[in-house]
């Protein structure tokens, strides 16, 4: 049924009581509005009744004049004012349910704006443990498909609700104009139940599966799109096209499969709802014919029939809309309910003003994977204002470093301390806030550079952003650039080269000026101009700050003030540039591999 549609890890079952009542927690702050909308039902509810009652009398009235042979003047009097009151009834109906529905909308936005916005607010609270794990698509849809779900579900609700109402004081009536026929009529509501509970487990297992492959489609074509430079670049693009198309197949399967169930529902009940109207003709023509109702009263039951078989036919017809309901408010929830993987401990509220910068890894044991260790029994200290380059190969935990900083992820064992304090004891917050981090591939958000610079500190006026953008290598990059700093970036920065997107992310940082910075170097070459440029923007950071930096620029290394080899999630050197090549170790082989080609000796040997 679910064609390897399988259900993420956080995903979770609520029984429909848990749902409603933890959406009924939604709609509490709507109370006034609630109020309203109830009257306004009330008021529908009461011409929905008047309606066939009165139409119901004046046929016996009519008959009743016929009968007794009154003037043709007095029976078009009396059809004058049923039509009369007939049009009235439309216009207070119309106007009725134009006020319902106006209100059902502001209601049920707010209600969703709120569960939008708990929703998000889950998402951004997680640590990027959680993103690398579940497709960003999959996230969105959930955020946005399942909840606009959601919101049609509960204006289909509100229509039965009102259904309803007029339901219920319709019957109590019918049974006080006749018992009998009354019984009759509920006598066939059974039916329409039963029909809707056997529809039940199916549609609710199909709409589950119909929301698992949207999220499959729009994580697709978010990350289709995202590398179509690359795709072009392969002339990869039907394969691509391909790969879209067995996903979209899936998706033409699984909704092909929900419309079967939910579409079968209708001619089921429109054929019950037949024979109920046969049924109604004929036991409504015996007692008519015994004396025992009226032909008026007969007519209020056949009318009744529809507004009775309507509501009861739209809730099993769209239980399955109502189960879809449930199924998005229950994936919307599992959502929100997911448990984060890093947690603070319950006594996590230190907020220091500022953070003088020591860092202290103590026997700190961390692994994505706890079967799969990358930092073992790991040890070190970085004093207050001391910049330090981690360098080794691919794999030997430099970034694993940076993100633990960050409490991007959380460790298994051992301590984290910044400034003394362990890390789990402060607020996360607080904490980024005083964290500088530039990683190897800098994200830009669409809009200008200053946007991006002033994205650390809102408060900037233009020319702070400027002063900060000239400070690095004299502003002299900003004259390559069409129009300065209001020079658009594109999607994540599209428009600008690696070096300039990193001269933007460090003019970022400038004007955040963090106690602690981290940086991820881009492995890509940059022409020299360029380099100079980020050397100098580092240079101004590493005066302020405890800066670490994963190095791949031979520039870098020699600036910092002390170098960390890696290996395998070990310290195996350390020193400065020149002693650590005077050793003739583990780094000395690292730079003839990585950093020899960068240096100005080597370029004038070639």
């Amino acid at each position: 049924m679910f064609l390897g549609l399988n259900a993420e890890s956080y995903d979770r079952s609520y029984t429909d009581r848990t749902l409603v009542q933890r959406l009924m927690a939604y709609y509490a702050p709507q109370r006034r509005r609630m109020i309203a909308l109830v009257a306004v039902i009330l008021g529908i509810t009461t011409i929905g009744f008047l309606d066939p009652v009165i139409v119901s009398r004046s046929l016996d009235n009519l008959r009743n004049e016929v009968i007794a042979g009154a003037s043709n003047g007095s029976m078009t009097n009396t059809i004058a004012l049923l039509i009369v009151f007939l049009l009235g009834v439309a216009v207070l109906n119309w106007l009725g349910n134009f006020a319902r529905r106006r209100l059902t909308a502001r209601l049920v936005s707010d209600v969703i704006s709120a569960l939008r916005h708990d929703a998000f607010n889950a998402v951004i609270r997680h640590d990027l443990s959680f993103f690398d794990k579940y497709q960003s698509g999959k996230i969105i849809s959930r955020i946005s498909g399942d909840t606009q779900e959601l919101a049609q579900v509960s204006n289909l609700l509100a229509d039965l609700v009102t259904q309803f109402a007029i339901l219920i004081v319709l019957t109590i009536y019918l049974f006080s104009v006749s018992w009998q026929m009354a019984l009759t009529l509920l006598a066939m509501a059974p039916v329409v139940i039963m029909m809707g509970v056997l529809f039940r487990r199916g549609a609710r297992r199909v709409t589950r599966s119909s929301f698992r492959v949207v999220g499959e489609v729009n994580a697709s074509i978010q990350e289709m799109v995202a590398g179509m430079r690359i795709a072009k670049n392969f002339r990869q693009e039907s394969v691509m096209y391909q790969a879209f198309q067995k996903i979209n197949d899936n998706s033409y399967t699984v909704n092909l499969r929900r419309g079967v169930v939910m579409s079968n529902i209708f001619p089921t009940l429109n054929a019950f709802e037949g024979i109920g109207t046969a049924v109604m003709m004929y036991v409504g023509g015996h007692f008519v014919g015994a004396g025992t109702i009226s032909v008026g009263v007969w007519y209020l039951f056949i009318i009744s029939l529809n507004r009775f078989w309507f509501p009861l036919t739209n809730l099993a017809s769209f239980w399955s809309q109502i189960q879809s309901g449930l199924s998005a408010c229950e994936r919307v929830f599992a959502l929100i309910d997911a448990e984060p993987s890093v947690r603070q401990v319950a006594s996590g509220k230190a907020q220091p003003s500022t953070l003088s910068g020591t860092v202290e890894f103590r026997n700190l044991y961390f692994g994505y994977a706890a079967d799969q260790p990358i930092l073992r029994d790991f040890n070190l200290k970085i004093a207050p204002g001391e910049s330090v380059a981690l360098v080794g190969h691919t794999g030997a935990g430099k970034s694993s470093i940076v993100k633990l900083i960050a409490r991007f992820y959380e460790f298994q064992s051992g301590q984290l301390l910044v400034d003394g304090h362990d890390i789990r004891n402060f607020d996360l917050a607080t904490l980024r806030k005083q964290l500088g981090t530039v990683s190897q591939v800098p994200f830009l958000f669409a809009g200008t550079i200053a946007d991006n610079i002033r994205y650390a500190n809102a408060q900037l006026s233009d020319a702070e952003v400027e002063t900060i953008a000239r400070r690095i290598g004299d502003g002299e990059w900003l004259d390559s650039l069409p129009d300065g700093l209001r020079t658009e970036v594109g999607e994540r920065g599209g428009r600008l080269s690696l070096g300039q997107r990193q001269l933007v992310a460090l003019g970022r940082v400038l004007a955040q000026r963090p106690p602690i910075f981290m940086l991820d170097e881009a492995t890509a070459s940059v022409d020299p101009f360029t380099e100079r440029q980020i050397q100098a923007a580092l240079n101004l950071i590493l005066k302020s700050s405890t800066s670490i930096l994963i190095a791949h620029r031979l520039s870098t290394v020699k600036a910092v003030d002390r170098i960390l080899v890696l290996d395998h999630g070990r310290i195996i050197e350390e020193g400065n540039h020149d002693s650590l090549m005077a050793r003739g170790g583990h780094y000395a082989a690292l730079y003839d591999t990585y950093f020899k080609h960068q240096s100005a000796d080597f370029r004038v040997a070639i």
